[in-house]
Order: C-alpha cells, then sequence, then structure tokens
C-alpha cells in the first residue's frame, strides 16, 4: 500500500507558511517533475527513524513533510498551510496520487476512524479534501481532456478567437477522484488518500495494492464518522485484502490472476480517458 470533504470554511492552499508563501497551489502541481528523488529519500524521518533508511523506509516516514513541508520542492510538496499539507505520494497507485496530511498534533498519530469522531475535525479535513480534490481534477483535466469526448467542446472553446464569454462544462474531473482512507493504514502518520480511479501505475505491483484501493478496505471520506457496527471496522475478519479481483470499471472477475488483471486495466485506462 502506499506511504498511506459540512460547511466549514475551506483553507485556502495560497496561505502558505515558510518558503512556500509566495507558492500557487495550482501552478506547482503542474510544475515539471524533478529528475532527482522526489522524496528527499536521503532524509530520515523526524521520528523513530531506522539507521540508514529513507523517510518512506519506515512506518513513520510522513513525519517530516508534516514538520517541515518546506524542505521539500513543489513536485513533493503541493502546498501547505497552518492544518494540513499535500503532497505526492511516493508509490502511486493510480495515475495521479496525492495525499493530505492533518498537522494537528492531537490527531496526527491517531488512527483515522478514531480521528474522524471528532465533528469538529471531520469537518475541516473534509473541507480541505474538497480543495485538494478540485486541485487534482484540474491536473486530470490538463493531463487527459484532449483525449476525453466530453471535453471536446470546451477545448474548441478555448482555442477561439475570440474565446465564448462563459467555457462549456466539459467533464466532471472532480467525479473522476477517490478520496478515502485505509481500514488499516500503512503509515503512522494521519493521512487521506486522494487519488484517481483509474488504478493504473507500474507502483501498483501486488494483491494488496489493488485491493486495498478496490474494495471496502477503501472507506471513504463522506462515510464518517462509521457506525459502531460498521463492518469495515474490522478489516482482517472481512479479509477485503485477499478477495478475488474485480475491475473497478467493467466489474469483470479476475479471480487471483494479478497479472492479467494489470494488462485489463492498461486497456480500461486508455478506455476511461477516452470518455
Amino acid at each position: 500500500m502506499s506511504g498511506d470533504h459540512s460547511n466549514p470554511t475551506k483553507a485556502d492552499p495560497k496561505k502558505q507558511t515558510g518558503t512556500s508563501e509566495k507558492r500557487n497551489a495550482f501552478t506547482e502541481l503542474l510544475a515539471p517533475k524533478s529528475k532527482q528523488s522526489k522524496h528527499a529519500t536521503k532524509t530520515p524521518s523526524d521520528r523513530n527513524a531506522a539507521k540508514g533508511r529513507t523517510a518512506f523506509g519506515v512506518r513513520d516516514g510522513l513525519g517530516t513533510y508534516i514538520t517541515k513541508p518546506e524542505k521539500y520542492a513543489p513536485d513533493v510538496v503541493v502546498y501547505h498551510n497552518d492544518d494540513f499539507v499535500a503532497i505526492h505520494d511516493m508509490f502511486p497507485k493510480s495515475s495521479l496520487h496525492l495525499l493530505l496530511l492533518p498537522r494537528d498534533q492531537t490527531k496526527t498519530r491517531m488512527h483515522p476512524f478514531d480521528a474522524f469522531e471528532d465533528a469538529d475535525f471531520l469537518a475541516k479535513v473534509r473541507a480541505e479534501t474538497r480543495t485538494l480534490r478540485k486541485l487534482a481534477a484540474s491536473e486530470l483535466r490538463r493531463k487527459y481532456g484532449k483525449d476525453s469526448a466530453q471535453e471536446q467542446a470546451r477545448q474548441t472553446a478555448l482555442s477561439a478567437d475570440p474565446p465564448p464569454d462563459e467555457l462549456p462544462r466539459g467533464r466532471d474531473w472532480e467525479q473522476e477522484i477517490m478520496v478515502g482512507v485505509h481500514a488499516v493504514p500503512s503509515m503512522n502518520h494521519l493521512h487521506v488518500h486522494v487519488l484517481s480511479v483509474d488504478r493504473y501505475s507500474e507502483r501498483l505491483k501486488h494483491r494488496k495494492h489493488y485491493n486495498s484501493f478496490s474494495t471496502p478496505f477503501f472507506v471513504p471520506i463522506e462515510d464518517f464518522p462509521l457506525a459502531e457496527d460498521d463492518v469495515r471496522r474490522n478489516p482482517t475478519e472481512e479479509e477485503y485484502l485477499k478477495r478475488d479481483f474485480a475491475c473497478w470499471r467493467c466489474g469483470r472477475g479476475f479471480g487471483n490472476r494479478f497479472a492479467e488483471l494489470k494488462q485489463h486495466l492498461e486497456g480500461e485506462f486508455k478506455e476511461w480517458k477516452k470518455l
């Protein structure tokens, strides 16, 4: 697994701290990727880092982004403010995969099921995920808009001279974004996944990777707080990660044939982009 939206006022990603005050979140997400190692792998995490291990080599690896986000380039830390840090997942499980890291020290090392029992905190997290979801949707439009049939009228309008006063809406890319947490997080620091639905990535390498995002092991942020008797509180008993594979898009079953699933996902990814 990865090295894992109420009507509160949205946190403004432009109101950032430290050296990133002048950064624009949309600009940073679209920025060219650095050729260097993205996540500063020579920097150990701030807490309990094993000697000689990289930042994402231990379960505490997200800590350094929470405490010192200003240290990282914009192709690593998308934006940060007083309450949250948004980063690119170092081991993405879809073609776009971001993490939202709360900075509240009373919550940051809690299991999400427990942390989200706090209604005020949950409302704040939901508001910030809405901000990051819009940002992620904008990036999907940039990456795949030219391939999408639903985007063609908008693309034509953008190239018109003069352009129309109002652009066609185009594809609703926000509906192509998943937002949620894992029932058993792979990292100690609380983090929320914000990723495209495609599950298309070279980092998607085995059963746990796929099923952790394609079964109830992945719990959408909208479902919180969970009821006391919600079966997702018992992911081991439910054996979500051991389930047979089923395509996220067409529902076709693949048993335990991961290589066949991966080939199928590539085809589905190409068709998904064309919608």
